[in-house]
């Protein structure tokens, strides 16, 4: 199933395999380091999401397989697939992938060493018509196989069919990062699923960022309003696929897809509306296809990026003048931002403390454009920024899925085309 590219634990990159690049912008206040990669696994199907324990083991998970351990002698063990899947230690029947679902994000508890608890996000069929799913698991001691699972979390919306949207199609806009954040708690983000309630509804678990402790309860502190879903942290959200922490603040910022404009990176506070309502008849908008305004046709034809702005914003300020304001709107194009991730240590000079985002990137024709990662320098209160720099990575273009920060400070780049890259600074 895996075709290894080093020749040596992933700890260690050898000298034959570096390659070596410099952004193509440099930061206006300072120099940016020079980059070295190796390419860590190849020939995954859809690789989603990674995380670490200390001794540099990646859990990692495949969006229609399932999950995976890699140990730091590289042998790799097939833990747990979706229904369908083969090769894999045991199958759970109930999960599969359908467009964009299927086995999402993975974290890994701070407590492993004493609980040795995992969290996987996934969709499942156990109930109609569907929904997505947090897990918790117990991997063994010799890590070859997970037991007792537990769904934590089990009524996350989940998108069973196109219907008659001009759009989409089933499985779409789930959300899917899990982190556990500096307090100790874990955050889930989860997508609208192209339904117009979805994102302000206060019951609907669709288009939030939740938070609640390893047993599934609501978090003290989330702040929700009256009359919602206490494991609501924050809502009115579109497409969540990145949260990551201020290493200073401890404040999560979340990076989040946009609506043929404006992918916004957003500072959250307990209780906050992210500002997304694709509901008929808001800000000024008339009726919508099947009642759903987050892609009114004609708009990518007839309106320029402001324009389409103005019509369906991705923060309606109109609307809720109190929502969260983003920090930056990726100029104010859509290119399918997701991971995002703040490096820490020494070694990486003047991004000590920055933060990078991913990007799949838009198709059109057959040129992808926007395909990258950017650094991006925060204010510190998260809600500006003073810098980006866009990074052209020598591995070529790729759809970055997931970034994530290793043991051993470097930084972990999996992409859609199936590779997991393991990026150092020189």
């Amino acid at each position: 199933m895996y075709r290894f590219l080093t020749s040596a634990p992933i700890g260690v990159i050898m000298a034959s395999a570096i390659t070596s690049v410099a952004p193509t912008v440099a930061f206006s206040d300072s120099h940016a380091p020079g980059l070295s990669y190796t390419t860590v696994l190849s020939g995954l199907a859809d690789p989603w999401d990674m995380a670490f324990l200390p001794d540099g083991t990646m859990f990692f998970t495949q969006k229609c397989d399932g999950l995976s351990v890699m140990l730091p002698d590289e042998e790799v063990n097939d833990l747990l697939g979706m229904g369908g899947a083969e090769g894999y230690d045991s199958i759970a029947d109930d999960l599969f992938c359908e467009g964009q679902a299927g086995m999402m994000g993975v974290a890994v508890d701070p407590e492993f060493d004493d609980n040795r608890f995992l969290y996987v996000y996934s969709t499942s069929n156990m109930t109609e018509p569907g929904t997505n799913r947090l897990m918790r698991f117990t991997v063994n001691e010799d890590l070859t196989a997970v037991s007792d699972r537990m769904d934590l979390i089990d009524n996350v919306p989940y998108k069973p069919e196109a219907s008659d949207q001009p759009f989409g199609g089933p499985g779409a806009h789930n959300g899917g990062r899990v982190r556990f954040g500096p307090d100790g708690y874990l955050y889930l983000t989860t997508g609208d699923i192209h339904g117009a309630e979805v994102p302000q509804s206060p019951t609907l678990l669709g288009g939030k960022v939740l938070r609640i402790d390893r047993d599934g309860n609501a978090a003290e502190g989330n702040n929700s309003p009256d009359g919602f879903d206490p494991r609501i942290f924050t809502y009115g959200h579109r497409n969540v696929q990145g949260i990551a922490f201020h290493p200073e603040t401890g404040q999560p910022i979340a990076a989040e897809h946009g609506p043929w404009h404006s992918d916004e990176i957003t500072a959250l506070e307990p209780g906050g509306n992210g500002g997304w309502d694709p509901r008929p008849n808001m800000a000024g908008r008339s009726d919508c296809p099947d009642g759903y305004c987050g892609y009114e046709p004609g708009q990518m034809d007839a309106m320029d990026p402001a324009e389409r702005a103005a019509y369906m914003p991705m923060t309606d300020f109109v609307t809720y003048p109190d929502a969260l304001p983003p920090a930056w709107d990726n100029n104010g194009l859509s290119q399918g931002m997701t991971s995002n991730v703040f490096l820490t240590g020494a070694e990486w000079g003047d991004w000590e403390g920055r933060m990078l985002v991913g990007f799949m990137g838009i198709g059109f024709g057959e040129t992808p454009v926007g395909q990258r990662i950017d650094v991006i320098d925060m204010a510190e209160d998260g809600l500006s920024v003073n810098d980006v720099t866009e990074v052209e990575l020598p591995m070529g273009p790729g759809r970055f899925r997931a970034l994530v920060q290793g043991p051993d400070g470097a930084l972990y780049a999996a992409i859609d085309e199936g590779d997991i890259f393991r990026i150092v600074p020189e």
